[in-house]
């Protein structure tokens, strides 16, 4: 029998609580609120494999608390987003129209497609009341994904402002459809962010912590004091840490074994039974909770810490969703040695933040690989420097998934054994990576704690193909485009 984990995993002296600005959960005074469901989102047309998307990101406001509404942004409504899918093998062409009073962009976290245009990094801006197309082709594990902005350097804004939604892959070479599947029965988001209210109002600038902003009351996809109930046995939750710099611890007051089978990139080798589990911001895990022994009227309690995040209530279960899983989930050689062949250092807090001890430039190109090889990257945390000062940095790519080969030269936790794309970094240690780009591109790696990308740590790399060899050009680039190249250095 496979052990149940029953601990965070991580450095606990680096946790997020030690931080003398850190705030506490607590639970709003609020009547207690349905666990809203992202719609899935519609294709305008479908000609041969062909999808076409609109998406739009605009202002609007949301009745999140008792009293007021809240004054929020958000993608096809006024809130985070419609659930936007993809299916491996298809080709998507999207219109991207900006409602919003400054430029954003639109950002394919977790989506393996062309950098910098498509993947909708800084270099990509659509300016206010603009609209721009992009076209990419999805080939890709089944998988859960999100999409934001990546503006430099006003993405942690953006997002706190409500710019998030959930997407997924769906590969039918890679999937297990006898997991539960029915999107808002026995499939549902569990998008955690953490917000300070102000008069039932959201002000950035009051709560803006350039070492990663912080709020007191936790929200799952938008729902402040959030019930779901639950109406079949089997219970799959994607949960997706989305705030912009707390780490969710995630718990029950049941101490129920949910057992994890996919992480960034896709399902696991093997199921993981835990207790526990901590993701910091922009991980994702797939988790499988069995209710069947409890009753009608029973709930169970998820928790962020001590807090709780959302009450799963069950109710009369209409069909028995449950089946063996099978052993081995997923094939994953992790066979592969050699030597480093890509440093990455972080280092510093607050404005000190570096990579590889230098400020992000939108025109430097910092690395390069070559596209379809294999090559191993060695991330470093180097907060260990500041005696009781230290905190993990979660360490992100765009354009690919990577394997955890080791922490510190030994073994990954047990949940890390599939593919990422965003990795936790405990101060003082090195987390070896093995890297491998399938399209071209200039992309971004770089911390996710939002305000320290946006403060600079951040860098670039180019995959080339060297059968098909492209000069970038990137202080044209950002010119074309009406990017101020130099944005990214700015401080708040």
């Amino acid at each position: 029998m496979t052990k149940i984990i029953n601990d965070y995993l991580f450095d606990e002296s680096a946790f997020d609580y030690h931080d003398a600005a850190f705030k506490a959960l607590i639970r709003p005074d609020t009547k207690r609120r349905a666990l809203k469901i992202p719609a899935i989102l519609k294709a305008d047309k479908v000609e041969g494999g062909t999808i076409y998307y609109t998406i739009h990101a605009q202002v609007g406001e949301t009745r999140i608390l008792d009293g007021k509404a809240t004054r929020t942004w958000g993608y096809n409504g006024s809130l985070l987003g419609p659930l936007i899918q993809y299916e491996s093998g298809k080709h998507y062409h999207l219109t991207l129209v900006n409602e919003l009073p400054e430029v954003t962009t639109w950002h394919w976290h977790g989506l393996n497609i062309p950098g910098p245009i498509e993947d909708g990094g800084p270099h990509a801006p659509v300016q206010p009341g603009e609209s721009k197309e992009i076209e990419f082709d999805v080939h890709q594990p089944t998988m859960t994904a999100w999409l934001h902005p990546h503006p430099c350097p006003h993405t942690a804004e953006q997002v706190w402002r409500g710019l998030a939604a959930p997407v997924t892959v769906v590969n039918p070479l890679d999937n297990l459809p006898q997991l539960p599947h029915d999107w808002g029965i026995d499939d549902i988001p569990v998008i955690f962010q953490d917000r300070t209210f102000h008069d039932n109002q959201w002000d950035y600038q009051a709560d803006y912590d350039m070492d990663g902003t912080l709020g007191d009351t936790a929200l799952v996809n938008g729902t402040a004091n959030a019930e779901f109930t639950v109406t079949r046995p089997w219970l799959r939750l994607r949960v997706l840490n989305g705030a912009n710099r707390r780490e969710l611890r995630l718990n029950t007051d049941k101490n129920i074994v949910m057992t994890q089978i996919a992480s960034d990139g896709g399902f696991l080798p093997h199921a993981v039974p835990l207790t526990k589990i901590m993701l910091t911001t922009a991980e994702r895990a797939e988790l499988l909770l069995d209710l069947s022994a409890y009753k009608k009227g029973d709930q169970l309690l998820l928790k962020a810490d001590d807090t709780v995040i959302l009450t799963l209530t069950v109710g009369e279960f209409t069909e028995d969703n449950r089946v063996e899983l099978p052993s081995k989930l997923k094939e994953i050689d992790r066979g592969f040695t050699g030597g480093v062949d890509h440093q990455v250092i972080m280092s510093g807090m607050d404005d000190a933040v570096k990579i590889n001890g230098k400020l992000y430039d939108m025109t430097r190109i910092d690395d390069r690989q070559e596209i379809g090889k294999n090559e191993i990257w060695d991330v470093s945390n180097t907060n260990d420097d500041m005696p009781g000062m230290g905190m993990i940095h979660p360490f992100h790519m765009h354009g690919m998934e990577f394997l955890v080969l080791s922490r510190n030269g030994k073994e990954p936790y047990p949940n890390e054994l599939g593919y990422k794309d965003t990795i936790a970094v405990n101060p003082g240690e090195h987390v070896r990576l093995l890297v491998e780009f399938n399209v071209a591109g200039i992309f971004m790696y770089h911390c996710h704690i939002l305000e320290h990308e946006d403060t600079g740590m951040m860098a670039q790399i180019e995959v080339f193909d060297p059968k098909h060899p492209k000069h970038w050009n990137l202080k044209d680039l950002c010119a074309k485009n009406g990017v101020d190249s130099m944005a990214a250095n700015m401080k708040m």
